[in-house]
């Protein structure tokens, strides 16, 4: 399945034998999915129905046998092109023997009007039967539903050609329709084979160490369990994701990440499946099976993109419908009218033959497709997961773009800064406290907490019953009776804002903190300031957003005022937004989307972007137009809801991604105005009488070379 028009012939015959929008197409790995049960629609009746549609289909079951199947279309349709291409070459030759040299033959010169012979009109039409071996059964398809294509245009104008005499002009339109469709089918299999080399990031296997003897032994991947130990050696892929236990080396996240510069991998440090270690030999801990592996996740995240459609392609394909029956009938009224009114019929027919040829829609069907596929294997491999096509043209219409603060705009890495107990308490007792609520947690600042408390020799105290409270904190149980650890809007809610802590946590927050509260029943403990710095590249990230024309920048947080400004003025955001609950996150964000209320300004609703990475963030994630979750901390909640996932914590990804999309989309134009404007001057030319097949069959076969190699630019980045 290497184009729309094929994706359209199983859509008609398929379709109604599953209900509602039960297929999807992924014209990446060329697969069809069919969600429903077997009793509504068996594999046997799907094949047959996919046969009926003109190609062969196979049931398969795992994505490992997709990733490593060959595309079968390349192969026969270079095979039909090469027999076509020597069968006309032989014409062509007996027929310049027969004619006394090469330009009378190909009609450049006057030959007295002798006529073709025998041996070249049958090596013409070997010629023509061979380019059109895989057009015509789809294009007695195409007719016998009464739904035209460009197979159908393609065999009527060849048919007619030879019904003219035309034998040569027929034989050189079927040789580079061919060619065409090999070209199409190779462009999509190079974009497939970018996409193929992500699918084969991991190695099938790992070498796991016994804890016992020490042995080595190879075994699959998917066999290795959490908790047991890996050995990886110098220059080899990592197969599962994990913690260094023993060992250094340099380790190359560019497969996975898109980071460009090998980071240093000591014991401690959490690496990732299909990264490669490339100076020494690491024992990594594992820390997920081979499914949930990053890597697997971001096959996952590819493969679905693939079978969303991209909004100009589902345009393309609405046009289609009404263009190609367009051009039949213009063909119809071309060879029809002007020799009812007297003119010369042959001419006429002629003509008409010449505006199938060029009427064809290849290049326009292909427009888009490529390009989509194109712009999605290049964002991946520069760690980048977009959804699918039609995320992937968002980013280029977006006007602001809002940033969650704590592991966003912030590395996330939190430290304990200092311990302010309120009377009854002292710092021990407020940070063992903390440390029993936030001891499982994956959070930044219950991580600091914990880290915290075990430096200082803290043993926290058994804590049950403890719950998330989003926005907000965490509560649990201890011997004590009821303890909570959260935000200062948590202590209004629970004991009102006296305003002597109130003075206590603008003291805290000094220099830029964040504040915790800690407290048991209806009374505060103390409180804890923790210091995040900024991500290093987040200063820059919002510069080239400036440069990209983004009208507006927000930093969105649930944390204090004082923390967010001091954290904005430092990356050089000028609109904070502290304080908020994942409802005022909403909020924010749509108040972004709004219009400016200036005289003059553009009525138009904003495109807004939300850049986030915690559960907290999920709601915004999926409210704006681009929601965008950095990979590096970002929990499965975000991930999962956002449209974009960044893989490494670089926030210059986000302006990366909205030059790419703008990229994809002028590319997108840029190919559907060059082939409708080819079209349309050829349109010109027949009217008036200086336009020939050969012409006309050069000027679409050129047009689609120019959309595929313009596609092809995107794979580049």
């Amino acid at each position: 399945m290497d184009c729309v028009e094929e994706v359209a012939a199983l859509r008609r015959e398929v379709g109604p034998l599953v209900p509602g929008d039960a297929l999807q197409f992924d014209l990446i790995l060329g697969q069809m999915v069919v969600s429903c049960p077997t009793d509504i629609a068996s594999d046997g009746a799907i094949v047959a129905a996919a046969a009926r549609a003109g190609l062969r289909a196979t049931p398969v079951h795992t994505l490992a046998s997709t990733s490593e199947a060959a595309n079968p279309g390349t192969a026969g349709r270079l095979a039909a092109a090469t027999a076509s291409a020597l069968a006309l070459a032989a014409g062509i030759a007996s027929h310049a023997l027969a004619a006394g040299s090469l330009t009378a033959a190909l009609g450049v010169a006057p030959s007295a009007d002798r006529p073709t012979p025998v041996l070249a009109v049958f090596l013409y039409l070997l010629s023509a039967l061979a380019g059109a071996w895989f057009v015509v059964p789809r294009a007695l398809q195409s007719g016998a539903r009464r739904r035209p294509d460009m197979n159908l245009l393609m065999t009527v104008a060849v048919t007619g050609a030879i019904a003219i005499g035309e034998f040569l002009e027929a034989a050189t339109v079927s040789l580079l329709f061919a060619v065409a469709l090999l070209l199409e089918s190779w462009s999509v299999g190079r974009a497939r084979r970018a996409v193929r080399a992500l699918l084969d990031l991991t190695p099938p296997t790992a070498r796991f160490l016994d804890p016992g003897t020490r042995a080595e032994t190879i075994v699959a991947a998917s066999e290795v369990r959490p908790g047991q130990v890996v050995v990886v050696r110098p220059g080899e892929r990592l197969p599962l994701d994990g913690v260094v236990v023993a060992g250094s080396s340099l380790v190359d996240a560019a497969p996975v990440t898109g980071e460009a510069v090998p980071v240093p991998a000591l014991p401690g440090a959490e690496v990732f499946a299909g990264t490669i270690s490339t100076d020494g030999a690491l024992e990594i801990r594992v820390t997920r099976e081979a499914e949930q592996t990053l890597a697997a996740r971001i096959v996952r995240r590819v493969t679905e993109a693939g079978r969303r459609r991209a909004r100009s392609e589902r345009w393309v394909d609405r046009f289609a419908l009404v263009y190609t029956p367009t051009v039949f009938a213009a063909a119809i009224l071309t060879a029809v009218v002007p020799p009812l009114a007297g003119a010369d019929w042959a001419d006429w027919l002629y003509r008409s033959l010449a505006l199938l040829v060029i009427g064809c829609p290849c290049a326009l069907v292909i427009a888009t497709p490529v390009s989509v596929v194109a712009g999605l294997a290049s964002a991946a491999r520069h760690g980048v997961l977009v959804k699918g096509g039609d995320v992937l043209e968002r980013p280029a219409n977006l006007r602001a773009v809002a940033f969650d603060k704590t592991g966003t705009l912030t590395r996330g890495a939190l430290r304990l800064a200092e311990v302010f107990p309120f009377a009854d308490s002292d710092e021990r007792r407020v940070l063992s406290l903390a440390a029993a609520l936030e001891r499982r947690t994956s959070h930044p600042i219950g991580r600091a907490v914990v880290e915290a408390a075990a430096q200082r020799g803290i043993e926290p105290p058994a804590a049950a019953d403890i719950r998330a409270l989003p926005g907000l904190g965490v509560t649990g149980a201890t011997e004590r009776g009821q303890a909570w650890l959260g935000s200062p809007r948590l202590l209004a809610a629970r004991c009102g804002e006296s305003p002597e802590v109130m003075a206590a946590i603008r003291r805290a927050a000094a220099g830029g903190r964040t504040v915790v509260v800690v407290g048991e029943g209806a009374a505060p403990c103390g409180l804890l300031a923790l210091e995040d710095a900024p991500r290093p590249t987040a200063a820059e990230a919002v510069r080239s957003l400036r440069r990209l024309g983004i009208s507006r920048i927000a930093l969105v947080t649930g944390d204090n005022p004082e923390t967010a400004a001091a954290v904005a003025a430092a990356v050089g955001i000028n609109d904070v937004r502290a304080s908020l609950l994942p409802e005022g996150k909403v909020e924010a964000v749509d108040a972004l989307r709004s219009p400016d209320p200036l005289p003059g300004s553009a009525a138009e609703r904003r495109w807004v972007a939300f850049v986030g990475d915690g559960i907290n963030d999920a709601l915004a994630l999926a409210a704006a137009d681009v929601g965008i979750a950095l990979g590096e901390c970002a929990t499965d909640a975000a991930m999962e809801t956002a449209d974009v996932t960044i893989i490494s914590g670089d926030l210059r990804r986000v302006p990366w991604l909205i030059r790419h999309s703008r990229r994809v989309v002028a590319v997108i134009r840029a190919n559907v105005a060059a082939a409708l404007a080819v079209k349309a001057a050829f349109v010109v030319l027949i009217a008036i009488g200086h336009a020939s097949l050969w012409l006309a069959i050069a000027a679409d076969m050129g047009v689609s070379l120019l959309v595929i190699a313009n596609s092809l630019r995107l794979l580049r980045g």
